[in-house]
């Protein structure tokens, strides 16, 4: 599936016994969205990016266009808004991980950023 294929699906809800990503599904999904890296926190996977902008009016825009997108898609990353950069955390509360819905909105907020 490519980023464009990620980019075309819509997020699916997401129970608290929804399976996590396996290790195949990850090495996969991963390669459609290299550019962000996985960080485990208090055992938790998340996926995580940096997007560098100009000013902070720039990067609040930013934040703004990927909290409508959190907002339809039923979803939501952590943002951290900052001078010049944002840094976006995606995982699934409810199943304390990665699922797929994740990857989706990761390869949604790339597009945001082109």
């Amino acid at each position: 599936m490519s980023e464009s294929q990620l980019t075309q699906q819509n997020c699916e809800a997401c129970k608290a016994d929804a399976p996590q990503i396996d290790e195949n599904e990850l090495a996969g999904l991963i390669k459609q969205i290299p550019d962000w890296s996985v960080e485990v926190r208090n055992n938790i996977m998340q996926l995580e990016k940096v997007f560098k902008f100009k000013n902070f009016k720039t990067a609040i825009a930013f934040t703004n266009l990927v909290g409508d997108m959190a907002e339809n898609e039923g979803h939501h990353p952590a943002l951290l808004t900052e001078w010049g950069k944002v840094t976006i955390t995606w995982w699934s509360h409810s199943i304390k991980g990665l699922h797929q819905n994740d990857f989706i909105c990761a390869a949604k907020t790339d597009r945001l950023a082109s």
